[in-house]
């Protein structure tokens, strides 16, 4: 195993610590490593998983968050939501460069802070908790009594872990507030709970309320007598063996998109996330079907998908087919089979005998639809009537209002 120094920009534009473990072979996959509360990088628990996830030929990148270890920033003026910032950004670094991260790992709230995090890091495929809470707020009682000083004076000096932190009211303000529970349910990825059931630090009752609130595929394992912070090195050894065994099934298939499972409701409108895999790969999601979106090289992208405007054919062409096969049912016309072809180019509006518009560039889209079975004439004509009647032809053809706002983080 080899291990290299590393650092990048976090969410709020600190410089982050990290450190980069990985298997003197090729790698399998990357995995991204969130510490515990008030821990790091280096704690024997996340040094320990690291290098067992190594062996196994999983590199992982593990780093101190912002405030804490060698990392820059004030510890007091973070929570739970810029922890899950900087894993976003952290994985961001990762898939510039050329390292995209298929395994999130997160330790105690670490592992919370990984199911935040997972559907804003697209190219992951396996989340897996050790240790976690339920709830976010569950770290609150760390604070104990300190919780009322800092809520009336907006500061408080905390002992955590044996060290002193300045702790402000924005650390309140980021940790509560949080539903875990949907979060969970509408992760759409396998999850994998790891928790000691004498765990005194997280009950192991957070791992059942964990596991009952994700939908499949999900799994359990019992990490048996360890203590919370894994400090057994057997512990730590066997929690990444499990890890590593159970994440493989997910890792062939880590460059297509996962549909969402039959066991979740499907997926309002469409969703488009880039990847960040590629230069210009895009991710498309639309009720439980996902599918890949590009741009041939010759214009900056990987050819891994459709085109923009492959997509925008497909949905003519489809819907045209389907317009045809309703009606040729409805009327008892022999229709044996419709095949649409479509292209789309930029012509200049004087060539463009139909066209409203005689200056500039129009866009025109070639249809042509060839019909098979016993059909006359007057059949023909009819069906070729009825394809600009389709629904994506019409909206084509009339008046289109989009309107753009930004959305929050995590909104559907």
């Amino acid at each position: 195993m080899r291990t290299q120094r590393l650092d990048f920009p976090g969410a709020h534009g600190h410089t982050l610590a990290a450190r980069l473990d990985e298997p003197d072979e090729p790698p399998k996959a990357y995995a991204l490593f969130a510490h515990c509360f008030t821990c790091g990088k280096d704690i024997k628990a996340a040094s320990r998983i690291a290098a067992a996830l190594a062996e196994q030929g999983i590199a992982t990148l593990r780093f101190d968050f912002t405030g804490l270890g060698g990392s820059e920033g004030d510890f007091g003026n973070t929570g739970f939501r810029s922890n899950v910032a900087d894993l976003i950004a952290a994985a961001a670094f990762m898939r510039d460069t050329g390292r995209p991260v298929r395994i999130l790992v997160g330790h105690s709230l670490g592992g919370a802070a990984v199911i935040a995090a997972a559907n804003q890091i697209p190219e992951s495929r396996a989340v897996c908790a050790v240790a976690a809470p339920f709830q976010v707020d569950h770290v609150l009682a760390h604070l104990g009594d300190k919780r009322a000083e800092i809520e009336a004076n907006g500061e408080a000096e905390v002992s955590l872990g044996g060290r002193s932190f300045r702790v402000g009211q924005a650390f309140l303000d980021e940790t509560l507030g949080h539903d875990q529970g949907q979060r969970i349910a509408e992760l759409r990825r396998p999850l994998l709970v790891l928790h000691a059931p004498l765990d005194q630090i997280v009950p192991v009752d957070n791992a059942r309320r964990i596991f009952e609130a994700a939908k499949h595929p999900k799994s359990y394992i019992s990490l048996d007598d360890a203590d919370h912070l894994l400090t057994k090195p057997g512990d730590a050894r066997y929690a990444a063996t499990v890890i590593a065994a159970w994440a493989a099934r997910y890792l062939d298939e880590a460059d297509e998109p996962e549909a969402v499972p039959a066991s979740q409701p499907p997926l309002q409108g469409v969703e488009v996330t880039e990847t960040r895999s590629g230069h210009l790969q895009q991710c498309v999601r639309a009720g439980r079907h996902a599918w890949l979106a590009d741009e041939p090289e010759t214009s900056g992208g990987g050819d891994t998908g459709p085109t923009p405007y492959d997509l925008l054919l497909a949905a003519l062409g489809a819907c045209t087919g389907m317009t045809l096969r309703m009606y040729a049912e409805h009327k008892g016309v022999p229709l044996d089979r419709a095949s649409v072809h479509l292209s789309h180019e930029k012509v200049h509006a004087e060539d463009c005998a139909s066209c409203e518009h005689q200056s500039g560039k129009v866009d025109r889209i070639e249809r042509t639809i060839q019909l098979e079975g016993d059909l006359t004439a007057e059949q023909r004509q009819r069906l070729l009537q009825i394809a600009d009647r389709c629904p994506v032809h019409q909206t084509l053809h009339g008046p289109i209002e989009v309107h753009t706002r930004e959305g929050q983080a995590g909104e559907s």
